[in-house]
């Protein structure tokens, strides 16, 4: 299992020295999380930009982005800059497959793996035609748009569901689970089929992120 820390909640004012230690403590990935206040209600586009302008400058640890926004291409663009590994869109956020596929192109060109994204109500069939062109799938184990939130239980059946088409299908896709996840449901996630998952509250607010991370791992 690999751990991609959402920094949607490190303070600003020692938001360095967090960085730093979640870097030793042994981080997989930095996850950024790029809301537009449109697509979700919160906006975090100045703080995540400069956050990502931050840990371009400062860490070899890849950026796992993930755009919540409406008007994907301009963020596409935006965020490329800071050499991502992976950039991940919303499926609901594209009006139809094409347009989905034009950018999932664009991020590759560009020497970047592309992802897609469900919201906890999109049921997983929806992306299966999407699947042979992407690298990762996001699955969101709650509403996208806020930190802190419960996992929702139903999430866990479209992991298993996901996996067991990604495996029928000889598909190579990671599965990413975002939100709600903790020491507790971990272990279900994992056995579900997920192979990466976003921690944001469960590593900060820990006293130990090393242990924090190792135990998820």
């Amino acid at each position: 299992m690999e751990v991609a820390t959402s920094i949607l909640n490190v303070k600003k004012e020692n938001c360095i020295q967090t960085f730093y230690n979640l870097e030793t403590a042994g981080t997989d990935y930095f996850h950024i999380d790029v809301m537009d206040g449109k697509f979700v209600e919160n906006n975090t586009v100045e703080l995540m930009t400069e956050y990502a302008e931050y840990l371009n400058s400062i860490t070899n640890i890849p950026l796992d982005v993930h755009l919540m926004v409406e008007d994907v291409m301009p963020f596409i663009k935006s965020f490329l800059i800071f050499e991502p590994r992976n950039i991940t869109i919303h499926y609901e956020a594209g009006k139809e497959e094409k347009e989905l596929l034009e950018w999932i192109t664009y991020i590759k060109e560009n020497n970047c793996k592309a992802g897609i994204s469900i919201k906890p109500n999109t049921e997983v069939e929806k992306i299966y035609e999407i699947l042979p062109y992407v690298h990762t799938v996001l699955v969101m184990t709650v509403e996208p748009g806020k930190g802190g939130q419960e996992l929702i239980p139903g999430t866990i059946n479209k992991i298993r569901k996901l996996k067991e088409y990604i495996e029928e299908n000889n598909l190579e896709v990671d599965i990413e689970a975002d939100g709600g996840i903790n020491l507790e449901n971990i272990k279900q996630l994992k056995e579900a089929g997920c192979n990466i998952v976003v921690a944001g509250t469960c590593i900060i607010n820990s006293e130990n992120y090393k242990e924090t991370i190792e135990k998820l791992n």
